[in-house]
Formats: C-alpha cells, structure tokens, sequence
C-alpha cells in the first residue's frame, strides 16, 4: 500500500464487451486494483501464507528414545543364566540397570514383536524333550520390570537352531536349524504363544568345503519387506534359497528360480535388506567378504552385482564374519570380523548398491559375533562374545566411522540384542 493511502472499495460496472458483470474495485490510494488482478495476488501470495503458517508453533509427536535391550546368550560352561535385560537411552547411548530378565538354556537369538508385548529365543541345545532338536520359547514382557514370563516353548524341529525372526504381521515366527540344515515357520497364538510348526523344510545337498559344508547348514532366516517371501541362507550349500511365503497360512513354497548360487566355499552366513528393498547385502563366513545383490521385489529373485573382502590387505590369521547391518539412512554397511575382532564398514552406492570398503574399527574384545545399530541409528553396539562384553560406539552420520563411547557393559556369552520399546 502506497505510504499515506487510503483503502476504499466500490463496485462498478465492466465497459461493454470487455467483462461482463460487475468488477470489485479496491482502491489505495490513487491505485484502483480489479477483482481479476486481486485473484492473480492472492495466488501468488498463497505460498507466503502456508509458509507463515507452518512456522507457527504446533505441537510435534514425542519421538520414543527409552527402550529395554534383551540381550540373547550362551550358558553352556559360560555362567551366563539366559536372557539378560538393560535400559537403553537414545539420547545418551548408555546400557544400564542390567538383570537377569529370564533364565532358559542357550538362548542365543532373540527377536520381539513390533506390539512389545512378546518375545521369542530359540534354545540352541543338542536335545529337547527327548528329541534330537533345539526349541523355541516363547515369552510375554513385563514393560515396567522387562522380566519375561515363560508362555510356552516347542520343539525346533531341527538341531542346532540358531535363528530366530518374524514376519511382517507378527503372526509367525520363523527359525533357522544349523546342524540339521532346515527351517521351519510356527504360528503365534493370540496369548503370544507358539502352536504347532506350519512348515518344515529340510534342504539338502552338499559344498565344496568338505570339514564345514558335509551337509546343509541352515543359518538365517526372515522375510522380504513386503511379506511375499522368505529369504533363508545355507552356509553347507552356498546358497541363498527363497520361498514363497503365505502370510495367511505361514507356509514356504520354493520360488522360481529356488535360490542363488554362490562362490564355492564363501559359506554363506546372513543378509540384510537396504532400507530401499532394492538390494540385499551377503556376508559369507568361510571367506570373510561381503556380496551386494540386487533384489527385484515383485519375482524375489536375486542377482549377484560384486563381492569385497571384509578384511583390510595388511590382515593375517584365521578370520569368520558373522554379523551384517545396514544404517537406517542406507548410506553404510556393516560386517563383524571374528578373528580379526573388527567392524568393517562400506559405503554403498544408493543408486547401484554396489559397495567401497572404507575401513574396519576394533571392537575393543574378542570374537564379535553380533552387532546391533540401535532404533536412532545413532550408535552400534558390538558383541564380544568371548571376552564377556558389549561395547558401545558412536556413529559419524557422515562417514559411518565409529568411536567408542567409553562404556564397555560385562555380560556373560552375548550372542544378540534385541530392543524393545519402552512404554
């Protein structure tokens, strides 16, 4: 408005043949401004408002930064009693009030469903209730304690089963059985519970490796982010199979083409999926290196696009991988180097999904056979597991480098970390 103006409004008729009907005329000053060119500025003037706008203060969700770390282990010869239990705070990235939270044989992995109400280990024992099998137990959880309460457990239906996940919906839970070289899927009962198996699969054949692959080695099992299929990895067969996977019935059906073959030897061992689900990563644990895959959703078939050791040149000595992550922000990769006793971490091209090493930090203990990334994405925390600890780094967001925070945790045997949001 012209400095000193006046704001006045009339009506007045349009001259014939230019508008018809009547024009709003809003007059400042000497300036007379009609209704069409009045239309013209309010759109103009629209983004400046909803900018305006958004800068008004509003309240914002609360994001969750407290969660219960269930933390799964050994106990044969090792002193630990079963499941153990932390608090974990986001904002500082400390592990406290730790405690016993159930005591149950092996209970190597853990996973806990997306309600936070129940858990589930597999027992990774020789023999269970007279059988030549491993179990899976079932647990409810106590928010305001994070003891666990026994629901039930079941027959693995395989020996040695060392994998526990579940699926999209959390109305099944899938294992994997090492020694006996089989998966199978059980479904969860509304007390969270676990029912009889709705699939069994046994694989078979052999590797190259005739000490490590004299048979099939099942290792890691999950399914894809859309729920359609299973992904299950076979150290024995140099394989990664793939299932068609009913979610209303919980059964596997072998795809087409069933599996990918890798290099013979390599001994495949877990995968994980890029936030993106365009491309899956591989670490193989007979010859530390990691391979990006590429991963069409709609067929769930797999495509190998290259392989890299897990290992810097200088590195000597026996070495296993064992554990494999991805940065929520998809930009870096993580693989744990038992033997070497390290974290190697990739960059990873977002577009291509193929992968540069950029270096390996120590774990600062002996033999890490899990890592998690936490729900910030903010800090890792490696599993030592033959030096009893759980040490805690801090993630670079920009480089993916970690440093240690200063915290190392005493836990007996830590195999694997699941956490659980606190209520």
């Amino acid at each position: 408005m012209p400095h000193g103006g006046t704001l006045g409004f009339c009506l007045v008729k349009s001259p014939a043949g230019v508008f018809s009907g009547t024009r709003l005329v809003i007059e400042f000053g000497t300036m007379k401004i009609t209704r069409r060119i009045l239309a013209v500025l309010v759109l103009l003037l629209a983004p400046l408002t909803l900018l305006l706008a958004a800068q008004k203060p509003h309240k914002m969700h609360s994001k969750t930064t407290k969660y219960i770390a269930y933390v799964g282990t050994y106990t044969s010869k090792t002193g630990s009693k079963g499941i153990y239990s932390y608090r974990f705070d986001t904002t500082t990235g400390r592990l406290t009030d730790g405690a016993v939270a159930a005591e149950t044989a092996d209970p190597s992995f853990v996973a806990a469903d997306a309600s936070g109400k129940f858990l589930y280990a597999v027992n990774e024992v020789g023999e269970f209730q007279g059988q030549k099998s491993g179990a899976v137990s079932a647990f409810s959880i106590d928010q305001t304690t994070a003891k666990l309460t026994l629901l039930n457990q079941v027959a693995s239906k395989g020996a040695g089963t060392c994998y526990v996940s579940l699926d999209k919906t959390g109305k099944f839970v899938l294992v994997a059985s090492y020694d006996s070289g089989n998966v199978a899927v059980f479904p969860v009962q509304k007390d969270g519970s676990l029912g009889a198996a709705t699939a069994l699969v046994q694989h078979t054949g052999t590797g190259a490796d005739k000490e490590r692959q004299e048979g099939p080695h099942a290792h890691w099992i999950e399914v894809s982010p859309d729920n359609r299929f299973a992904l299950a990895v076979d150290l024995g067969l140099d394989e990664i199979l793939v299932y068609k996977f009913d979610a209303s019935k919980g059964t596997l059906t072998p795809n087409d083409p069933p599996f990918i073959k890798l290099a013979p030897r390599s001994g495949p061992r877990h995968i994980t999926f890029h936030p993106n689900g365009k491309f899956v990563f591989l670490t193989s644990e007979l010859n530390s290196t990691v391979t990006a895959l590429s991963y069409d959703a709609k067929k769930g078939v797999l495509r190998a696009l290259g392989t890299l050791s897990t290992l810097p040149k200088e590195a000597s000595g026996h070495n296993d991988t064992a554990e494999i992550a991805v940065s929520p922000s998809g930009k870096f990769l993580y693989v744990s180097n038992r033997g070497h006793d390290s974290i190697a971490l990739f960059a990873i091209d977002p577009a291509q999904g193929t992968l540069t090493w950029t270096g390996d930090f120590s774990t600062r203990g002996r033999t890490p056979r899990h890592f998690t990334i936490d729900p910030s994405g903010e800090f890792l925390l490696a599993e030592n597991h033959e030096s009893n600890t759980i040490v805690i780094f801090k993630i670079d967001p920009t480089t993916g480098g970690l440093t240690p925070t200063g915290q190392t945790v005493e836990n007996p045997a830590p195999v694997d970390i699941t956490f659980v949001a606190a209520r």
